[in-house]
């Protein structure tokens, strides 16, 4: 195993080795410090974050306006004290070595806005932003301004291109690295272009020499590339080590350290990671994001595979083959479907899958009663934690809407995340995870349920495993 040397990033030198930041509380101020005590970079999720009452416990996220712009603006108080408070618990557990990260979703609810609280609340101790799910242009001013380095994840040499072109050249002394997200081998939301198949993955290494070439063409002979999605052993990595064709390259992992001591995820769901086999992640498109994910296909996932294969095209008067008519709702009114679309839905309905509930895409999906009242429910309680959400269609603009229906073939992911990583179930919950969760329950290194340390995750890590 050739040799991992430290790299001079984010100001310090360091180990090339980045936790991934991942989404609510999946990664915290404990974890990332734990990550940048061990001589890496340690990354906390920045996305509606932890904030704790005199007891240590963690103040529940419950909101009490009576509008969605009302319960966004608690969101964001939320998300900005959380963030200021594991940005100082991060700071204290590295004890001044490492760097810490942390990571925003470009996509998410007030973003800016966020980001900007939470460096203004914790000057000095963040060292880098991580930002991808869009495209953060804004994102190289910000962290200019706060003197911290950013890090845009991106999928392609040509999102890159257009970030460079548009906006990073100009700060381009505050770019401390480009992070390469592998969108078929990462978890949570990918960046696969509507160009890419979903269900042809392509190597990532023609993928990030592209890049390379890209970033050099701009000066950034230097720069560093993260490559993320899919690391598990570095040893398989090897000939990506001093390999001059790639230039200076770090390693992100995402999923080994949900498996820590130090990972705030419950117990259960630490356990869960251990049982996983091959193929029981599934790459999808049901979040509210419009961005494809990759989740454990538990019982969550497979009631939305379900609910979208129950659904039907239906017009409000008879046109080309539809021309049957369906009787739906509580009124019974009249859509048409085709023939054989009646016989389906008719076999639906008799099965307790009663309600026929309208999406933006003149199709109708079924649902049970109790699913229709909950889909109902999660709509009208919306907070806005997305900058625009297909379940909700809340936008974040003058209107307040995405100007479409709300999708029932969708969930609240701000419901779902905040339940799994607060003790709720790991199989009625979105569950993210990377492609290579299985090995969890190959790997030697957890045999016996073994749960390492971030310290002796990373020493693992050095020998090539």
């Amino acid at each position: 195993m050739r040799a991992i040397n430290a790299m001079r990033l984010s100001g310090l030198e360091v180990l090339p080795l980045v936790e991934g930041g991942k989404g609510i509380g999946a990664t915290n101020g404990r974890s990332a410090g734990a990550w940048a005590a061990a001589g890496g970079i340690g990354t906390f999720s920045g996305v509606n974050a932890d904030s704790f009452d005199p007891t240590g416990k963690p103040i529940p996220q419950t909101y009490r306006g009576k509008t969605r712009g009302e319960r966004h603006e608690e969101l964001i108080d939320y998300a900005i004290r959380g963030g200021i408070t594991q940005a100082r618990i991060a700071h204290e557990t590295a004890s001044g070595r490492g760097r810490v990260h942390v990571n925003i979703l470009w996509e998410m609810g007030g973003a800016e806005r966020v980001l900007k609280g939470i460096m203004e609340g914790a000057k000095g101790l963040i060292h880098g932003i991580t930002c991808g799910a869009g495209m953060p242009y804004r994102l190289a001013e910000l962290a200019a301004q706060y003197k911290a380095f950013a890090y845009p994840i991106v999928s392609s040499a040509r999102a890159f291109s257009a970030l460079w072109k548009r906006a990073y050249h100009k700060y381009s002394d505050w770019l401390g690295g480009v992070v390469y997200e592998d969108p078929w081998l990462a978890g949570g939301h990918n960046g696969l272009s509507n160009s890419e198949d979903p269900r042809k993955p392509e190597s990532p290494y023609p993928r990030v020499v592209a890049l390379r070439k890209t970033m050099n063409s701009f000066g950034l002979v230097n720069t560093p590339i993260v490559m993320a999605g899919g690391v598990w052993y570095l040893r398989e990595w090897e000939n990506w080590i001093d390999n001059p064709e790639l230039g200076p390259i770090c390693f992100q992992f995402g999923t080994r350290p949900l498996l820590t001591q130090e990972s705030p995820i419950p117990e259960a769901w630490k356990q869960r990671l251990l049982t996983l086999d091959e193929g029981d992640i599934l790459l999808q498109r049901f979040s509210p994001t419009g961005f494809y994910s990759s989740a454990v296909r538990n019982d969550f996932v497979k009631e939305l595979e379900q609910r979208s294969h129950r659904q039907v095209a239906y017009t409000a008067e008879q046109l080309g083959e539809h021309t049957a008519e369906l009787a739906i709702g509580a009124r019974g009114r009249i859509v048409f479907v085709t023939p054989e679309d009646k016989i389906r839905a008719e076999a639906w309905m008799a099965e307790g899958f009663t309600q026929a509930m309208r999406t933006p895409d003149s199709t109708l999906v079924f649902v049970t009663p109790d699913k229709a009242l909950e889909i109902r429910r999660d709509q009208a309680d919306c907070m806005g934690c997305l900058s625009h959400c297909l379940f909700s269609n809340w936008a974040a603009n003058e209107t307040g809407t995405t100007g479409k229906a709300a999708d029932p073939r969708s969930f609240c992911i701000q419901k779902t995340l905040q339940d799994i990583v607060h003790q709720g179930g790991t199989e009625n919950n979105l569950m993210f995870a990377g492609h290579g969760a299985y090995r969890f329950a190959r790997d030697p290194f957890y045999s016996n349920g073994f749960i390492p340390t971030v310290r002796q995750l990373i020493q693992r890590l050095l020998t090539g495993d």
